[in-house]
């Protein structure tokens, strides 16, 4: 059975070990800030929030998210990260995240939840496309490094 819920302080280390898979996954390097930030951010849970999914008691997937208003509406909720432990794909822990969040979203009054996922993630997109619809939008996207 599939639990979620808020990710507790003892939950960090798990966690940790959770989203440095999941920035792997994107070819990404983080500084060790970074991964504290959002720790921190979790924990106060005010602007940026995160749950767990559990399979007999042990982390197995994850979730970020948070609020951002519309222009056209009621606020949104922007999922940003999910990601589920690869010997734990396949048992419904995405669509029991994504539940999670649409559940809390609309508890805020939010008006949809939405997230992006690369064309190539095949995987993940098989989840997608069934708990929820494709709009077509192309990302666009500017870094913007620190300046000096």
């Amino acid at each position: 059975m599939i639990t979620i819920s808020r990710l507790a302080p003892d939950d960090r280390a798990t966690w940790e070990e959770l989203f440095r898979a999941y920035i792997d996954f994107y070819e990404r390097t983080e500084p060790a800030e970074m991964y504290e930030r959002a720790w921190q951010e979790f924990q106060e849970g005010t602007r940026l929030h995160a749950l767990g999914a559990r399979l007999d008691g042990e982390i197995v997937g994850i979730t970020h998210f948070f609020v951002h208003p519309s222009t056209s509406g009621a606020d949104v909720c922007y999922l940003q990260d999910l990601f589920t432990a690869p010997e734990a794909r396949g048992r419904g822990v995405a669509a029991a995240l994504i539940a999670a969040v649409a559940d809390w979203g609309r508890d805020q009054g939010c008006g949809r939840v939405y997230w992006h996922t690369q064309a190539s993630n095949s995987t993940a997109r098989r989840v997608y496309d069934k708990v929820a619809d494709d709009p077509g939008f192309i990302k666009y996207q500017i870094d913007l490094p620190p300046q000096d």
